[in-house]
């Protein structure tokens, strides 16, 4: 039983079908964008500031059952929250504003932590980021969500004042579930509240007005709902609901074309009728396209007739245009596989050399590193490789082993210790096996100073090589693995 290419994005199994197998070769153009010109960006998350002590991200959340547990007040209110000593006490009277607190607390969090980001990305020729749609948590749910304002509004003021004095570019990406052309009403209230609440949190920003006009909202139509009329009867529901929209939500809401069902030919009219952006994403346009119109591949889409219509989507709004890139993992072929983005990648697509390119990839700002120093883009000069489990640039003090016991008392000590600490045993300098490494007293720690906390150092080390991730933070404990033939043989694996 195989996949049918087009019966996949259905969900339906064909027998015996193998036509992703035997499709045509893709046709790429040979055009690079160089010299580079534009603004490369990535995603959410910086990898390298994630791993710092303390870390430094935009994305903390927490489920609905922690917002409610802490309308209850801490068993000793003058001594900092702790996961075992110091919880929230249920014997107590519990309020609702003081849960409401805990959570835009979170949200505060991952505002103030945008300003290092963009100071980190604009020291290394990054201009261009995504702000994660998980900023402020459960901000747009039905119940437990509320408005950004006033709380919010000093903090992402500065995050913004920020983002001008640099030049960069904001943007943001609601989830898959925020679908205006959805059959259910219940979906589709939930995806105006949620549009509201992105359009709040770029509002807030102050932005000048050419970097407001760019900060935009990308969304995808969704499903088919091939049950409810199809395309047409979802472009209906889209067109209808997309009018009851705040004009504010209207200014920012661009399309994106996806990877499931919906092709950069099914959006491009829509787009052109209701005057909306459209985001094209050629990883997106390699796995869904319509072969009857276009290859897959890149050249027929980078073609002046139909390039020339998507950037009028944008021009025509006096908006920056702003492209996606990404590709497959290697060796991928079903629709299905190809999906997946690969964690770095290996070219530029044939956009213009001023283009607004964000790179979708599992490995963040290292594959806009890695096109930097391939490509010799401009900034690729400040870049310099990490040295391994070693990190010059946030305060630490010097280690030594210490002998631990191994008993089942101990074993759980030392974890009960290391949750003490932020980040539990990644925190921790690790040895051979029966050492622990700890702070060493007589050492004396290095002093980096908050603005030079996370920039990685003098020498700009924050460069990892492909798949070695693991460098960002102190080395693991290595571990004897014996096959039980007893001490001394040569079975032994070390």
């Amino acid at each position: 039983m195989i996949f049918d290419e087009e019966a996949e994005l259905h969900g339906e199994l064909v027998e015996g079908a193998d036509t992703s197998r035997k499709r045509e070769a893709a046709v790429n153009s040979d055009y690079l964008p160089l010299p580079w010109k534009g603004r490369l960006g990535y995603a959410c998350l910086n990898t390298y500031l994630r791993t710092a002590k303390p870390p430094v991200f935009s994305s903390r959340t927490c489920r609905i059952a922690s917002i409610i547990e802490h309308r209850y007040p801490l068993a000793n209110p003058s001594e900092p929250e702790h996961p075992t000593k110091n919880r929230p006490d249920k014997t107590q009277k519990p309020d609702i504003a003081r849960g409401q607190k805990w959570v835009e607390s979170l949200g505060l969090a991952n505002a103030r932590d945008i300003v290092k980001m963009l100071r980190w990305n604009d020291k290394y020729g990054i201009k261009f980021m995504r702000l994660s749609s998980e900023m402020f948590p459960f901000a747009s749910h039905e119940e437990y969500g509320y408005k950004l304002a006033p709380f919010a509004s000093e903090v992402l003021a500065e995050a913004g004042k920020v983002a001008a004095e640099l030049g960069h570019r904001l943007t943001t990406h609601p989830g898959q579930f925020t679908q205006l052309g959805s059959p259910r009403k219940s979906v589709v209230t939930a995806a105006i509240r949620d549009l509201e609440y992105h359009d709040e949190l770029l509002s807030l920003l102050k932005l000048p007005p050419q970097q407001d006009r760019d900060a935009v909202m990308i969304m995808h139509m969704g499903g088919t709902f091939a049950e409810s009329g199809g395309k047409p009867a979802t472009l209906d529901r889209f067109r209808e609901n997309y009018a009851k929209l705040p004009d504010s939500v209207k200014r920012r809401l661009v399309l994106e074309n996806d990877d499931v069902a919906w092709s950069v030919h099914d959006l491009l009219p829509i787009c052109e009728e209701l005057n909306i952006p459209l985001v094209l994403d050629y990883h997106h346009h390699n796995i869904v396209f319509d072969p009857d119109q276009c290859r897959e591949g890149t050249f027929d889409i980078s073609q002046p007739e139909l390039s020339n219509r998507i950037t009028a989507t944008w021009t025509r709004k006096g908006i920056k245009q702003k492209m996606h890139y990404s590709e497959p993992c290697a060796g991928a072929v079903t629709p299905r596989d190809r999906r997946k983005h690969s964690p770095r990648v290996a070219t530029l697509p044939p956009c213009p050399p001023d283009a607004d390119l964000m790179i979708e990839a599992k490995d963040k700002e290292q594959a806009v590193f890695e096109l930097m120093r391939t490509f010799k883009l401009p900034g690729h000069h400040k870049i310099a490789d990490v040295v391994a489990h070693d990190r010059e640039d946030q305060d630490r003090p010097a280690l030594r082993a210490k002998k631990v016991k191994k008993t089942s008392a101990n074993k759980r000590k030392v974890k009960f210790n290391d949750e003490e600490q932020d980040g539990g045993e990644e925190n921790q300098e690790e040895g051979l096996d029966g050492q622990k490494a700890v702070p060493d007293p007589s050492a004396e720690a290095l002093v980096v100073s908050a603005k030079d906390f996370g920039m990685g150092g003098p020498q700009g080390r924050v460069y990892w090589p492909v798949g070695f991730e693991s460098w960002l933070g102190p080395k693991k404990r290595e571990r004897k693995k014996t096959s039980g033939l007893g001490e001394g043989d040569p079975a032994v694996d070390a």
